[in-house]
């Protein structure tokens, strides 16, 4: 089923991260990201507003999206769990493969900058575990 809602996620480059706030207001957010095993890897800021929203809710809806955040497929609910360091590095070697220099280019800008990165896991959720 996972593989299913992961489908409209091939051969996109961005997708919109709708984090709450602690209203209830959805706030979205388009991010590169890279699939595994039904996981789908993101990274930010570790000061960035997605993350402390995350932090405080991990209840998340995800959509595939264009570079500028339009919405282009349908949103999946789903649970992100920030990752510890190793993961993230798995997670980091998925979307330097997917993203290549671009992402080769921003690692360098961040250490250089020495802005320190939170790397995350989104997992789609199933049909049972919505009416929780």
């Amino acid at each position: 089923m996972v593989a299913n809602q992961l489908a409209n996620f091939r051969n996109e480059n961005y997708l919109s991260l709708e984090s709450f706030r602690k209203s209830g207001e959805g706030i979205r957010t388009p991010v590169w990201f890279a699939e595994s095993d039904g996981l789908l890897y993101i990274y930010s800021l570790a000061s960035a507003a997605k993350v402390r929203r995350v932090r405080n809710n991990p209840n998340v809806r995800i959509a595939p999206c264009d570079f500028r955040g339009g919405v282009t497929g349908s949103w999946i609910d789903g649970i992100a769990t920030i990752l510890d360091e190793q993961a993230a590095a798995r997670a980091h070697v998925l979307l330097t493969k997917k993203y290549g220099l671009m992402k080769r280019i921003g690692d360098l800008f961040s250490r250089w900058r020495k802005r320190a990165r939170v790397t995350m896991a989104i997992r789609p959720l199933q049909e049972s575990e919505k009416s929780r």
